[in-house]
């Protein structure tokens, strides 16, 4: 069997490439923007202390989920399997993602990228490449049992996504404007080391830089994904001041800032930047995002 109308964007954050294949197939009629900034991910950063490329992966997404949910998508785990797990823990996670597949459920995996999978053969499931044909990574498909296209790198979780009543969207907004703010203020809750999340991530980056990890694939990618997930965040401002003009000034000024910041940490994408300028823009876009949460502060107490 194979889903015909399930498929996801080329996004650098490919988790949420796979909300919006989730969202599509649901016909749940929300922007980019809006499941971005409803969800939270346009403001998370998470960075590890030697700017390797998991730290897109690694932090605790109990608060996204809800905030997910809030959008009208509920998101579930259903464990996490390694090299070690034995063929009775495959077979049995094999057999429940095919059966909510049957039931139209999409499923998900994170093995390296995040992947929605679209259906399954005789021999294994299809799993989609969302930058194919440029880049046919990751892998198309998996093999039942052996998951031999994960090679070594076999440390992947497993999801299902389901449909549910929204909240109203005033509500919705307000928390995810509360979930940037904890997020700076209490960033320790959301990872743990050698990553950091919220100020911290930007005090991580530059001791890597400075350590000489500026030039590295992470720094690129970490760039890449966190500077698309503030544009987002700058889309997401500009939409809700078209909602509430009464806030248009402070909305604006949010939204701006946020491409700001998009447009510096795409800066720091080049590998070949020196690396006191690095250290520069970093210095500057933390100061920035810490200007941006105090307003986000003074707009959640006007929304609320």
């Amino acid at each position: 069997m194979k889903f015909q109308n399930l498929k996801m964007p080329p996004l650098n954050t490919t988790l949420l490439g796979v909300l919006r294949g989730v969202a599509d197939y649901y016909d749940i009629k929300i922007s980019d923007a809006m499941l971005f900034g409803g969800s939270g991910h346009a403001f998370l950063i998470n960075i590890h202390e030697d700017l390797c490329p998991s730290s897109p992966f690694c932090w605790n997404p109990d608060k996204f989920k809800l905030l997910t949910g809030n959008l009208g998508i509920e998101i579930t785990n259903h464990g996490f399997f390694t090299r070690q797990s034995d063929g009775i823990e495959r077979s049995s996670i094999e057999l429940f993602l095919r059966e909510h597949l049957d039931m139209g459920v999409p499923c998900s995996l994170l093995n390296l990228e995040h992947q929605l999978i679209t259906g399954y053969d005789d021999s294994g499931f299809f799993t989609f490449q969302p930058w194919a044909p440029h880049v046919f990574f990751p892998p198309d498909r998996l093999t039942f049992g052996s998951w031999l296209e994960f090679g070594d790198e076999v440390h992947v979780s497993f999801f299902t996504y389901r449909k549910i009543n929204p909240v109203r969207e005033l509500e919705s907004i307000i928390e995810s404007l509360k979930f940037a703010v904890d997020l700076y203020r209490h960033p320790h809750t959301y990872t743990e080391k050698p990553y950091a999340a919220g100020p911290d991530a930007y005090t991580n980056w530059i001791e890597a830089v400075k350590n000489g990890h500026g030039s590295s694939h992470g720094n690129w990618w970490n760039a890449s994904v966190w500077s698309e997930c503030r544009v987002k965040g700058s889309d997401y401002f500009a939409e809700i001041a078209l909602k509430f003009p009464q806030h248009k000034a402070e909305l604006t000024w949010l939204s701006e800032k946020f491409r700001d910041i998009s447009l510096a940490l795409g800066k720091i994408s080049d590998k070949s930047m020196d690396f006191k300028e690095k250290i520069k823009i970093l210095e500057q876009t933390k100061n920035v995002e810490a200007d941006c949460i105090e307003k986000i502060v003074f707009l959640k107490s006007r929304l609320e």
